[in-house]
């Protein structure tokens, strides 16, 4: 899974060099419209934006299968939900746990926005590559952190999602993350990630080999601060949940909402549309670490 991801973002990094950034496209506008600019881009701005850490930290939304419904339009999705006490037995289930789930069809549930602003430093403008730099790596980073947020935390977030089951005992591997791995197997699926918050992922690292062992077996882990210390998410992302996108974004000036900024100042805000469905909610859960 590691690699894949790896590779899918050295592909995107590849296309990236090709083509205008979110913030160039912003700043020819902004050449012709001033401050009245307000740029619509055909693309989801934080799917293609690529980092110049020489240590990448990867954002939620790369744990999943992502739809873009701009380009893939879909009415539904399927998802499946546990046996319930009074179903009849079904053969088999005692060994294969997920034989006795019960099958679903949804309608693609409405998106959800999500919006980050920024304060333009006085006369930034003036320089359009700085100009394009803040825009690209100020304003779409802020996003990409809000997107966390809907992404775990929101109302449609992960953590906010029924059916999600918890993990609390250390189990007979002596951790709560592979007992919930062992889980997540014993339902039919892989772990293919792990969201954790950075002080755990590092206590962790400071202790023992856990992070590198897991990453090395395929295991993709996000390290954000939008999930609690000392919890975790772990589930199967690439078969068990679906991130529904627009594929459109937009940016422009605009007036932020009070206490947006602990000052006056021209603000630019971003904003995209998406929203986080899980297939297979017996494929996840909430450990405590």
């Amino acid at each position: 899974m590691t690699d894949i991801v790896r590779r899918t973002l050295a592909d995107v990094v590849a296309e990236q060099k090709a083509r205008l950034s979110p913030g160039r496209i912003f700043v020819d506008a902004f050449a012709e419209k001033g401050f009245d600019t307000s740029v619509d881009y055909d693309v989801t701005v934080t799917d293609g934006l690529s980092s110049l850490r020489r240590k990448p930290r990867y954002p939620a939304r790369n744990m999943f299968k992502i739809v873009n419904l701009s380009r893939e339009p879909q009415r539904f999705y399927w998802h499946e939900s546990p046996p319930q006490p009074d179903d009849p037995e079904v053969e088999g289930a005692q060994m294969r746990r997920e034989a006795a789930s019960r099958f679903h069809r949804s309608a693609v549930p409405e998106l959800y926005s999500t919006t980050a602003w920024v304060q333009v430093p006085q006369d930034l403008w003036e320089d359009p590559d700085t100009f394009e730099n803040f825009i690209n790596y100020r304003l779409i980073i802020r996003l990409a952190t809000a997107e966390n947020d809907t992404i775990i935390r929101g109302r449609g977030g992960l953590l906010n999602l029924p059916g999600i089951g918890r993990i609390t005992e250390l189990g007979p591997f002596g951790s709560t993350l592979l007992s919930a791995c062992n889980e997540v197997e014993q339902m039919g699926g892989t772990a293919d990630g792990i969201i954790i918050n950075p002080i755990d992922y590092y206590t962790y690292m400071g202790r023992g080999r856990l992070m590198d062992d897991l990453e090395q077996h395929g295991v993709f882990i996000v390290r954000t601060r939008l999930v609690d210390p000392g919890t975790a998410i772990v589930g199967d992302f690439g078969h068990g949940a679906l991130l529904f996108d627009a594929g459109h974004s937009v940016i422009r000036f605009a007036e932020p909402p009070p206490r947006t900024f602990a000052e006056p100042g021209i603000a630019l805000m971003a904003e995209i549309y998406e929203r986080v469905v899980i297939n297979l909610p017996t494929n996840f859960f909430v450990v405590t670490l």
